[in-house]
Order: C-alpha cells, then structure tokens, then sequence
C-alpha cells in the first residue's frame, strides 16, 4: 500500500483543470497589440510553459511567461491554449481550457471609383477611395493614397478619400488603386486595380470671330482673332493664315476650345480674307473665311481758297476746297469762318469738297475745314483771307449806268428836292447769267442842314438787266453803259 501511494504522489498529472488559466482580450481587431497570458493558482513553481495555435505550438519557454501579437491581422484567428509544468510536492502539468480568438476588420477593403467612368480628354475627374470603418472602432483616423502604374499620385497621404484631377490627358490612361492605412500605419489595405483609359474627341465645327473696339477694325488699333471650336479633346493647336499670305500669322497650343491672335495695330494692307486652323493629332479642320475691313481715320485737311482775281473783293464768290489726302470714306467736310459754320459738303467716294461762298466785308478773317468719317474730326490749318469793301463788278455796274441826267438835253430838270439814287443787288456773275440794278426815286428832306435821306413810296421803280453769263467786267461795263443810258433816260421821263 505504501508503494501505490508512492507512484500515486510522485507520478505527474496531465489534464485540463482550473489551476491553468489563458487570458486573452475581449475583443481583438486588426492592428490591435494582443498579450496571451498563461495564469497559473497556488504557489506552483513553474518548471516550462507552452502557448498553442489550433494545437501548433507558438512559443516553449523554461519559465512562467507571456505570448505577445505586436499588431493583430485577421490570421491571427485561431483556437489558442497553454500548458504548464510545476513542482510543488510533486511535479504537475496542467492544460488551459481553449480560447477562440477572433481578430475584427478594422475597416473594410477600400473600393476605387472613378467619376467619370469614361473621361475625355481636358475633363476632370474624381478618383474615391471607399471603405468603411467598424463601429466599435469609428474613431480611428485613416490616411489615402492613390497609385497609377505602381507610381504615386498626388502630394503624400491624405485624410480625403477623394483625389481630385483637374484634366485627365491621353498619357494619363493607366491601371489605378489606392491605399487606406491607419495614421500609425499598423493596418494598410489595397484596392483591386482599376484600369481607366482616357478617350479622345476629335475637333469640329472651326469657327472665327473678330474682335476690335468699337466693333470696327481701325488702322492703329488693336484687333483680336478669335479661333474656336465646338468641340474636341485635349491639347488643341490653333493656327491663323491670311488668304494672300498663304503662311501662319501665329500658332498657338493648349488645352482648350479656343485661342486667340492679337495684331496690336492694325495697318491698312492688313485687310482682307482670314481663317483659322485648328488640330488636336484626330484630324485638322478649318474655319469659312473671314472679310477683315481696315477703316482708315480721316488725315488732317488741307484747304485751298479760290477767288475770281488775285484779290478778293466783295460780291466775289470765293470757292473752299477741302480735302484730306487720307481716309475711307464717305467723309463728311464741314467749313467755317472763325470757328462758325459755313456748311458742309459730303464726298461719298473719298477725296475732297467744295464750297461756294459770295464774299461781304465781314468774311475777312480766318477760314479752316474738318474731315469727318465717323473716326474722329480732324481740323485743317487757319487760312487767312482780306477781302476789299469794293466790288469789281459794283463798279462795272456803277460806270454803266451812263451820263448824269442833269445833263441831258432831252429831259426836263428834276426838282431839286429829288435825285436819282442807284441800289445794287444780286450781284453773282458766277452763279446767275443776270446782274441787274433797281433804281429808286430818292427825296431829300426838308432843310439844307438836314442832310439825312428818307426813301418815298416806291411806285415806278426801273430795272436794268445785263447778261454777263461769266464774261470780264470791261465787257460789263461796255454792255451796261449802253443800257443805262436807256435805263437814264426812262427815269427822266418818269
């Protein structure tokens, strides 16, 4: 009996009890720093200690320790226990119970979607990162990166799902993912590959628009030429030509619908036929052709005063001869006399104009005319002018009227409160083939100092026409004094 309970005390024990305890968290997730602990009751002295993984040992140690998960992934999963050996007044090896530990995800595996599905080329597009974090850990902070081709895109990680691509280009076209990571980087998870191929739009409908200040094309200002299109993707290359020249104006190329050429002043041979070109590598189109009109601002005038003889008297009629060497027409030509307006004249077909103008004694002074064609009046230089108190042809007129009736032995003597008085007016050799004179009775008023004249009732007045259909005043003078002595002898009788 003695010898049983011997090989009783001294034999060792195997087998599942509570002296063996496995410790483990509650809940375990991914990235999670898990400690198994193997606790052992009583003062058992602790000779080994084994840590198991769905019965594969994980860690064999010759004393009492712990099995430390760093950072738990979902493979970490599994059926875990501990065996222990220990002497206290025998030897003893015991087994824990079976723990099942079931490591959580974190956040699901990100998903990469691209907005549009089908870009074109010049468009932006949107590249999301989603995925979703648990519940219960909803706090975690996370950080995205996206990749195209195994290259990085973008500046570093980002706490925005979102990557934002202003224009997506032909040579942007590639394989895609991206990446969702925990600030401490203790969990990372990838996308599956999205491939995303950029498409192209060809150009189409070309069209050429000019562009100028005030809506007119002018010499010396600017003008824009406006190349668009309605459409068409990438990189567009944008060309001006003028018919005549046949070669490129300028070129431009960049992403988008249209472009512009600026000729900073305009010159008068660049009017004439455009078009534009545009290209974008899918096929070249052009615009129609377009008329570029080039208006030309009136060039200061000059004027020429013009008068019968070398010097201008009254009843001269003086012609103003406007004209501005320069400008499109039609241009309007206006006349003044010390800054007043004597008329105008129009030159529908360019070149200058002229005005007439019957002299007085108050026309001496300054003359000047102004070209206007809608672009801006210019004024010509002063030109001065004297003109004489007495008209030539006044005179002529004046010698013509014969000898004085007094003297004439066919009349009777006039009262001596009467004489004869001529008045001339309408005198135009130029533009009337008839000079005439009215005469007037005349009575003096009474009083010898009173030297003032009153004019009687006009009842038979004589008139005396000559023709001088533009010929000299000595033949004016001779066709008039043979009628007024005509004229001279009718007013005795009257």
């Amino acid at each position: 009996m003695l010898l049983w309970s011997l090989l009783i005390i001294l034999a060792p024990v195997s087998e599942q009890s509570d002296w063996l305890t496995l410790l483990t968290p509650a809940s375990v997730f991914e990235g999670d720093s898990v400690v198994l602990t193997c606790q052992r009751k009583g003062d058992w002295k602790v000779k080994t200690m084994t840590y198991y993984k769905d019965g594969k040992v994980l860690q064999f140690s010759n004393k009492a320790s712990s099995f430390p998960i760093p950072s738990a992934v979902l493979s970490d999963s599994g059926n875990y226990h501990c065996t222990a050996t220990g002497r206290k007044y025998f030897q003893k090896t015991d087994i824990s119970a079976i723990v099942n530990i079931e490591v959580q995800e974190l956040f699901l595996q990100p998903v990469l979607t691209v907005s549009p599905s089908w870009p074109t080329e010049g468009t932006p597009v949107t590249l999301t990162c989603k995925t979703q974090l648990s519940p219960q850990r909803s706090y975690v902070q996370l950080r995205f990166r996206f990749f195209r081709d195994g290259r990085a895109q973008g500046s570093g990680g980002s706490s925005s799902p979102e990557l934002q691509i202003p224009a997506m280009w032909r040579e942007d076209s590639g394989s895609y993912w991206c990446k969702a990571e925990t600030v401490t980087q203790s969990v990372r998870k990838w996308s599956l590959q999205s491939p995303i191929h950029v498409q192209s739009i060809p150009v189409s409908n070309a069209t050429l628009e000019t562009q100028a200040p005030g809506g007119q094309v002018i010499e010396g200002r600017t003008l824009v030429l406006l190349c668009s299109v309605a459409e068409g993707s990438g990189n567009i290359t944008f060309s001006w030509h003028r018919e005549a020249a046949g070669t490129s104006l300028g070129r431009k190329t960049q992403p988008s619908l249209q472009a512009e050429l600026e000729i900073a002043a305009v010159r008068e041979r660049d009017a004439g036929q455009y078009y534009c070109r545009a290209d974008n590598g899918h096929g070249a189109i052009w615009s129609k052709m377009v008329t570029v009109p080039v208006r030309i601002p009136a060039s200061r005038p000059v004027l020429t005063l013009r008068a019968p003889g070398a010097q201008a008297a009254v009843g001269d009629v003086l012609e103003l001869r406007c004209e501005a060497q320069r400008g499109s027409s039609p241009i309007l030509y206006r006349f003044y006399h010390e800054n007043v307006t004597l008329g105008n004249s129009s030159a529908p077909f360019g070149g200058g104009a002229s005005f007439n103008l019957s002299l007085m004694e108050e026309h001496s002074g300054n003359f000047s005319c102004e070209a206007d064609n809608g672009l801006g009046p210019q004024r010509s230089a002063a030109v001065p002018l004297s003109v004489s108190g007495g008209s030539s042809v006044t005179d002529a007129l004046r010698d013509a009227s014969g000898p004085n009736p007094q003297e004439s032995p066919h009349s009777s003597p006039l009262p001596a409160t009467e004489e004869l008085q001529p008045v001339y007016a309408n005198v135009d050799p130029v533009e009337a083939d008839v000079v005439y004179s009215q005469v007037w009775s005349i009575q003096l008023a009474e009083g010898s100092a009173n030297t003032r004249r009153t004019f009687l009732e006009i009842q038979d007045s004589q008139v005396v026409y000559c023709d001088v259909k533009k010929t000299t005043l000595g033949a004016i003078r001779k066709k008039g004094q043979q009628q007024g002595r005509n004229s001279t002898k009718a007013a005795y009788q009257t």
